[in-house]
This record gives structure tokens, sequence and C-alpha cells, in this order.
């Protein structure tokens, strides 16, 4: 900036954009003092450089200002976790069903574990097919980002809530004045009701449903 610049000519652009043409730089230097500007390389690997005249200091501060409400508008993506069982009660299928369209609705991603004991490890196709099922019935909310996938005893399947359905959310958290959720700051409900257990970030989750 300003005499740090060493090209002995730069490719010149006025404040208002305009192309000025290649110029020495101490002619580039005479022309922001007469109009108390700065003399900035915008693009330094050029030949020749690239600079432009500008206030560096109000530059700063709005570019400042866009980055402070970038951070303020955005929401963190937030993975929940919800755990089943390949035969779960079709009552409590239905409340953890419920939850995940909330998740969805909330702009989070599922994952959803089946978990299986004993001789259920040999049934693959029964997780399957309820991750099959929940995919087809949250399908107006979200979608498939990872396949289901087996994992030791564990068969694993990840939902994203679609772009429209974030976008909502997003929209709904700064019409509330609410500061972007994370996983420190959004905590699962610690009694849920009915009899299908806690749900909640990934890796705390509960899961309390019978066979």
């Amino acid at each position: 900036m300003n005499e740090q610049i060493r090209a002995r000519e730069v490719r010149l652009v006025g404040p208002e954009g305009e192309q000025v043409g290649i110029v020495p730089l101490e002619r580039a230097l005479q022309l922001a003092a007469d109009v108390d500007l700065d003399l900035v390389e915008v693009a330094p690997m050029a030949r020749p450089p690239v600079c432009k005249l500008m206030d560096f200091g109000k530059f700063k501060y709005e570019s400042a200002l866009k980055a402070r409400e970038a951070r303020r508008n955005q929401q963190q993506t937030v993975i929940k976790e919800m755990k089943l069982r390949p035969k779960i009660d079709p009552h409590d299928y239905e409340t953890k069903k419920g939850h995940v369209v909330r998740f969805l609705k909330a702009g989070d991603k599922v994952k959803v574990t089946i978990m299986f004991r004993g001789r259920e490890q040999s049934r693959p196709e029964l997780g399957y097919r309820l991750l099959r099922r929940l995919e087809s019935e949250i399908s107006e909310l979200g979608y498939v980002e990872a396949a289901p996938k087996q994992d030791g005893r564990n068969m694993i399947m990840v939902l994203a809530p679609h772009r429209a359905v974030k976008a909502s959310a997003v929209a709904a958290t700064a019409a509330r004045g609410g500061a972007p959720r994370d996983r420190d700051t959004e905590a699962a409900p610690a009694n849920p009701a009915g009899p299908a257990g806690a749900a909640g970030d990934t890796g705390t989750a509960a899961d309390n449903s019978g066979e």
C-alpha cells in the first residue's frame, strides 16, 4: 500500500472502478495524494500489479461489518443422532421419527443408527428396510446424504435437510433475533414424552426402545 509498493509502474483503477491505465508508480502515488486516498495493491501478482485508489481505513471497516453480519446470519451445521432397534415398537418408531422431522425442520443433519444385538446381526436387511422406510417418510424435508452402511454392530445413515428447508430454518432464526446455534447451545430435551428415549446431539442420544 502507498510507499510500500515496489513496482516501477502499475495498472491503476480509479475510486469508482474506472480504468486509468498503466502509469508510473510516482504518478499513481501523486494521483492518490491529490484526492486524499490510498494506493492499494489489489492484484500484486499481475504484471504490472493492479492498484486501486481507495480509502483503505473505510474499506477495512466496511469489510469487518460485512464479515460480522455474515457470521450473525450463518447457521452452523449440527449433526443430531437418532438410535433405533431393528425390531422397534411402532409407537416408538413414530416418536423417534417425530424427532427426526423436528431436527430436519430446524436445519440440522441427522445420523440415524440401527443397533443390532445378538442374532439380529445376521439380519442386516431388517435395519436396511427400516432406514429406507424412514427415508421415504421424511422425503419432503430431507434426503440421504450418506447411504446406509454397516459399521460393526450398527448400521448408519445420514439425513440432511433440503436446501429450502434449511433456508427456512435460517430465516426463522434470524426473524427471532437469535444467534446461530451450535453443538454447545442446542441441547436435546432431557425427558422427551413417550417411551422412545432421549434424542440429542451426536454421541448423546439414548435408546430405550425394546424389541
